[in-house]
């Protein structure tokens, strides 16, 4: 009686492992991604004259091998920029929307994250 309710309990905890061990992980790449995007927008380089603005050709690319680098497939329709203005002195919003899998033995489930470079709270 005793072994089958701690095998029961143990695949319980397996499972529940699992699907924190997912979430976190994706959580945590989301969270990186968000910090990258963040940086992108920020255009220190172009802000004082050292590099010229990236088109938004080059930032989709930016942030797609960026995705990448952290585990998000992404493609440039999943993408959003906004100028709100042109030049040097342009503000840029940077957008991103996705879903992940998590997949478990029996079923498969998606997460979905939106990260922006904008700093919500601040």
């Amino acid at each position: 009686m005793r072994r089958p309710k701690i095998i029961f309990l143990t695949a319980v905890a397996v499972v529940i492992g699992s699907v924190a061990w997912q979430f976190g992980a994706w959580k945590i790449a989301n969270m990186n991604l968000q910090e990258e995007m963040r940086d992108i927008a920020s255009q220190a380089g172009s802000h004082i004259g050292f590099v010229a603005p990236l088109t938004d050709d080059e930032l989709t690319r930016t942030i797609i091998l960026k995705a990448k680098d952290h585990g998000i497939e992404l493609q440039p329709d999943q993408i959003t920029i906004r100028r709100t203005s042109a030049g040097e002195r342009s503000t840029l919003y940077l957008a991103a929307d996705y879903t992940v899998p998590v997949n478990l033995l029996l079923f498969s489930f998606y997460l979905h994250f939106t990260p922006t470079s904008e700093r919500k709270g601040m």
